[in-house]
């Protein structure tokens, strides 16, 4: 499967398609339509089959107004298929190999690198979409992330809803803090991994994009830094007051935050739209580096709509760059892929 390629996908009642056919028959596949008529929907529907969920909804949001089920039918080259149904009572299920299942099985997925136009403003806008950026990178990677990230989240949420009862006290809550204590560690190191890989080559990447030689570093603000389980624990248990007061965890890793620095200062403010524009480019050819050196499977490139936001110099990078990969990108207008 390594050198699997993406033949043709076809949708029923997925979002606004009834019936939808996209045939993947060449390197690079150009999906040209009007805001609104679903092209980004056709990604989104590459991405839940290749690794089993969506990257902006869940599945309820996505079936068509009226209709019961939604279906996803992918067909690699290889000749196999991968067949995803959720019904609107809830269950969802995978056939790969005439073999059901609830989750995409491990040996089924395979690594995409996702472009969207909001990505481009990933420096700017707010840390909770800086986390779950980088989350979502960090989960095709490594399943024990993905699944640390999981359980903290619903503790997360357990503690927070009986903070906002009458007569809480530390007892009622420590079964929760345990179990983020024991993921949020993990989630800590997950996070310092992917940063360290991305810092090592990120200042010489944009370099070679800007053909200049301003400094780019790329920092991850951990809120609870390098610390043991029982120290997570610890200061949970000292902030009590200050989470019954507001109603909410106030310390943990869902506080953490990434920071680009520029020419040593932060780059939200002093860089300019262009220099922006090619540190996250310069960090997408990395995450593709990053997945590719992990798994040895070149990912699947998915562009939504931003060669719009591109000048020609970034447009010819982009096009250079994931030339050995199989691309399918979305446009309003005729695009140059051939630059």
């Amino acid at each position: 499967m390594k050198d699997i390629i993406l033949k043709s996908i076809k949708l029923n009642n997925f979002r606004c398609h009834e019936e939808y056919i996209l045939d993947c028959n060449k390197k690079t596949t150009l999906i040209l339509g009007q805001n609104g008529c679903g092209k980004t929907s056709v990604l989104e529907a590459i991405y839940i089959s290749l690794l089993g969920k969506s990257f902006r909804a869940s599945d309820k949001d996505i079936i068509k107004r009226d209709a019961d089920y939604y279906r996803i039918e992918t067909i690699f080259s290889s000749g196999e298929k991968v067949v995803v149904v959720y019904n609107r009572s809830g269950k969802k299920e995978f056939l790969c190999k005439d073999k059901k299942t609830a989750r995409l099985p491990k040996k089924n997925r395979y690594p995409i690198v996702l472009f969207l136009p909001e990505d481009l403003h990933i420096i700017a806008t707010s840390p909770t979409k800086r986390r779950d950026y980088f989350d979502r990178i960090i989960t095709q990677l490594n399943e024990r992330y993905s699944s640390a990230l999981l359980r903290y989240n619903k503790a997360l949420k357990q503690r927070n809803e009986l903070l906002k009862q009458d007569y809480v006290t530390p007892d009622n809550l420590f079964s929760w803090d345990v179990i983020l204590a024991k993921y949020g560690v993990e989630i800590q190191r997950g996070r310092k991994e992917i940063s360290d890989l991305i810092n090592q080559s990120l200042n010489q990447t944009y370099q070679s994009i800007a053909k200049n030689l301003d400094n780019v570093v790329f920092r991850y603000d951990s809120y609870i830094g390098n610390i043991s389980e029982s120290e997570y624990l610890r200061l949970l248990n000292m902030d009590f007051e200050r989470d019954l007061l507001t109603g909410h965890t106030n310390f943990g890793v869902h506080k953490d935050d990434y920071r680009f620095i520029f020419n040593n200062v932060d780059a939200d403010g002093s860089a300019s739209r262009g220099e922006v524009r090619s540190i996250i480019l310069a960090l997408k050819f990395i995450e593709a580096d990053i997945i590719y050196s992990k798994t040895n499977k070149k990912p699947i490139v998915l562009l939504d709509d931003v060669f719009s936001e591109l000048d020609e110099m970034r447009q010819k990078r982009l096009v250079e760059n994931f030339k050995n990969h199989q691309v399918v990108l979305t446009s309003v207008g005729n695009v140059n892929i051939n630059h």
